[in-house]
Parts: C-alpha cells; sequence; structure tokens
C-alpha cells in the first residue's frame, strides 16, 4: 500500500515538473511577444524604437513597408505622418523641404483628422527654424507668418492654436523690425515720401511691434519735414502750399495722437505731447484701460541675459526677446502704401488745384465773337527777319558719289539715241584707258645651251 501511494505522488511530481518546464519554456519564447500583436502594429513600434534611436532611415523604411503592406491599416495616418517627422528631426535644408512635401500630402489626404493641425504646425516651423535676422533675407519669416497665419484660420479650435499664435507674433516682430530700419534709412536720406510710405504700412500691419510709438514718432516727423519742404517750394502757389501742408500737419498729428491714445506707457509718450502742442492741435488724454493695456503687453516681454545677447549677436537667429505675446496678432494684412501712391495723390492734389484756377477764370483761354460794326483785325503773319546775303553759307563742293548721281540722272533726262551714244563712248574710253594702263609685256627668248 505504501509502495503504490510513493509511486502515485512520485508520478504526479514528475508531471509538475514536466509542465511547470514547458510553461517557462513559453515564457521565454521571443517570438511570444510578437504573436500577440497584430503585425502592423508591431512594423509601427519597430520605426518607433528606430527614431528613438535616430535611425531615421531605417524608420522611413519601415514605415513605407506599412504603408504599402496594409494600407487599410489604422496606423497608416500615423505612419505618413511620422515620415514627415522623420526628415523634420533629421534636419537640413534638403531634409526639411522634404519633410514640408510629406505633410502637406498628409494635410490632402487625412484633412479632418486632429493631426492635420499637427502637421500645419509643421510646415511652419520648418520655415521658423530657418528664419533670419531683420537685414538678412526675409523669405523664411515670411513664409511661416504665412503658414501660421493659416492654421489660425483653418484651425482654430485646435490645442496648438495658442503656439501657432505666439510664434506668428516674433514672426510678425522680425518683419516688423526689418519695416521700421528700412523706414527710418529713408529718413536718413531725407526721402520723405518713401520713409512716409514704409512707416504707414508698418503701423498700419504689425500694431504689437514693440518698437510702434518710435515709428509712429518716425512718421510724423516726415510728416513735419515734408511739409516745411513744400513751404519753401518755388513756382507753387500759395493757396496751394497752404492745402498741402495743412494735410501734412493733420496726418503727422494723427500719428502722433495715436501714440498718445494706443501706447500711452511707451517711451515716446511725453515727445508725441510737446509736438502736437508744438503744431497747434489739441492733446488726447489715453483712457485707463489703453493704460493697463499697453503695461500688459509691455510685461509679456522676456527679459535677455548678457550671454543670450552675446549668442544672438554671434548668430544668424533674430532676438525674439522683445517680442510681446500679449494680444492678437495681425491675420488680414491691411493695404499696403507704397510710394509712387503718395506721388500720384500729391499730383492729383496739384492738377486739381489748377483745373479749380481755370474754371474760375485764372489762366484759362477764352474765344470771344465780335460784335456787329466792331472792326476785326486781321491775322498778321509772324514777323521774321531780314536775310543777309552774305550770310548764307556758300554751297559745298559735291562728292564724288553726288557727281556720279547728278551725272546718272542727267543721263535720264537725255533721248535714248544719246543716252545710248554716251553710253557706248563711254564704254569705249573706258577699254582705251583698261588698255593704257597695261604694261606691254616683253617676249621671252629662249637660250640654247652651248656645248664644250
Amino acid at each position: 500500500m505504501f509502495r503504490r501511494a510513493f509511486i502515485a505522488v512520485l508520478m504526479a511530481a514528475i508531471m509538475l515538473s514536466v509542465a511547470g518546464c514547458h510553461s517557462k519554456k513559453k515564457a521565454n519564447s521571443p517570438l511570444s511577444h510578437i504573436n500577440s500583436k497584430q503585425p502592423d502594429k508591431v512594423l509601427y513600434d519597430r520605426a518607433m524604437e528606430a527614431m528613438k534611436e535616430h535611425k531615421y532611415e531605417v524608420a522611413r523604411i519601415t514605415l513605407q513597408t506599412l504603408i504599402n503592406t496594409y494600407p487599410d491599416s489604422e496606423f497608416v495616418a500615423r505612419a505618413k505622418l511620422t515620415v514627415g517627422e522623420s526628415w523634420y528631426q533629421e534636419g537640413g535644408s534638403a531634409a526639411l523641404s522634404q519633410a514640408e512635401t510629406e505633410f502637406r500630402d498628409f494635410i490632402t489626404f487625412f484633412p479632418n483628422m486632429a493631426e492635420a493641425s499637427e502637421a500645419q504646425l509643421k510646415i511652419a516651423d520648418i520655415h521658423y527654424r530657418q528664419m533670419e535676422k531683420p537685414d538678412r533675407d526675409y523669405t523664411h519669416a515670411r513664409r511661416a507668418g504665412e503658414e501660421y497665419r493659416q492654421l489660425l484660420l483653418q484651425y482654430p479650435d485646435s490645442k496648438l492654436a495658442d503656439t501657432a499664435r505666439i510664434r506668428l507674433l516674433q514672426v510678425q516682430e522680425v518683419l516688423a523690425e526689418r519695416e521700421f530700419r528700412v523706414q527710418r534709412f529713408y529718413f536718413l536720406r531725407s526721402s520723405m515720401i518713401a520713409s512716409i510710405a514704409r512707416g504707414r504700412t508698418l503701423t498700419d500691419t504689425y500694431p504689437l511691434y514693440s518698437h510702434s510709438d518710435e515709428a509712429l514718432y518716425l512718421l510724423g516727423q516726415a510728416y513735419e519735414r515734408q511739409a516745411d519742404r513744400t513751404r519753401s517750394a518755388p513756382n507753387v502757389p500759395d493757396t496751394l502750399k497752404q492745402k498741402l501742408v495743412k494735410g501734412y500737419l493733420d496726418n503727422a498729428a494723427q500719428a502722433y495722437s495715436k501714440i498718445v491714445t494706443r501706447y500711452p506707457a511707451m517711451p515716446r509718450y511725453q515727445d508725441a505731447r510737446r509736438r502736437l502742442a508744438a503744431i497747434d492741435h489739441p492733446v488726447p488724454t489715453p483712457t485707463p484701460e489703453a493704460i493697463a493695456q499697453n503695461k500688459k503687453e509691455l510685461a509679456s516681454r522676456t527679459a535677455e541675459t548678457r550671454y543670450e545677447r552675446f549668442v544672438s549677436d554671434m548668430g544668424k537667429r533674430p532676438d525674439l526677446s522683445t517680442t510681446i505675446k500679449a494680444g492678437q496678432p495681425t491675420l488680414v494684412d491691411p493695404k499696403e502704401t507704397d510710394a509712387p501712391r503718395l506721388v500720384r495723390e500729391i499730383n492729383a492734389t496739384v492738377a486739381g488745384e489748377a483745373v479749380s484756377k481755370n474754371a474760375t477764370g485764372t489762366g484759362a483761354v477764352k474765344v470771344e465773337s465780335a460784335k456787329p460794326g466792331e472792326k476785326v483785325m486781321e491775322t498778321q503773319p509772324a514777323p521774321r527777319s531780314a536775310v543777309n546775303p552774305a550770310d548764307v553759307p556758300a554751297e559745298a563742293p559735291r562728292q564724288l558719289n553726288e557727281a556720279k548721281m547728278a551725272s546718272s540722272s542727267d543721263d535720264k533726262d537725255k533721248p535714248a539715241a544719246k543716252v545710248e551714244e554716251s553710253s557706248s563712248t563711254k564704254t569705249a574710253t573706258a577699254d582705251k584707258n583698261s588698255a593704257s594702263s597695261r604694261k606691254p609685256k616683253k617676249k621671252l627668248k629662249l637660250k640654247l645651251p652651248i656645248p664644250f
């Protein structure tokens, strides 16, 4: 009995050990975790692991295999987005260009997905990364601004909208700084019309520019300089001068008033008030709301350390620390003011003044009819001075070609027989002259050899 029980316990122990070994081998199998997943998910996970290890080429090949092999998979959209992300992280001009193409393809194929806004943000970031300083090429800055605007207009409810808003403000800060430098350049070169055009475009398009008060003050100064030039311009009627000067001073007062009412916390506030008083215009009073808003905008700037300023001066990236981050950027640009249009407006004003003068009778040409019985003055010929024969120059001698042409014209007037006779005579004379001009040829004498 005891022997049978021992054998049964031994067999049970052997069976348990065999079962444990079998389960252990199954857990340690390298394919156990793959068999439990779908093949498209396996490819996507491998691609993500390659991305973490910065193996972008391997990741793109794996993702492309997933897209081509399983076109109906739920990971196809993320795979296409990740392909663009791999090019974006790889960096370089060629890689970033390819990344933009991939992100645009994603928006084309999946416009209604939540990731479409992410792709649009990446397209804008591609140009944002390549943006240079205001005095350099501004192509990428302009392209980045367009892409951020498109994101805010097409996906206003996206969670990435706030990021796009802040970066659009930074891009517009760079573009505004460029416009301000061009405006100041024209002002220092005394080209006031061009400076006015740049200043109006800057202040209308970028109201959140960190130096808007300086741009407006420079605009007012340009208008005042132009008014002084008009006062001293010669050959301009006084009425027209007064009209032009009044228009320039009104525009200058408008620029100064905007500093007082919109930017009361900025440095040019007191200067604008003094200029308004100097040109005899009323000085407005800023509202408490405008003062609070302007202070909030100035407080949103970030402080820049000396090291950051040094690195910014040495690098090609623009300084974005002065950007105002409180407020909404301009999504639709107003009409740009150009210098030729301002010149046309001035010319139109001058032409209108001339037309009004003619209408009032000043300088007008009138046609009057003669009254009955009134003597009508006859039209007199234009007076001419008497010609002195001694002052008439002698006729120049004919040239050879002119003499030949004259003789040929005389020959045409002669009868046909005389023409033939003269032509034959000329031919004979020409043959004689050619024969006389030839030299007579000497006859060659044959010399016979004399034997010794």
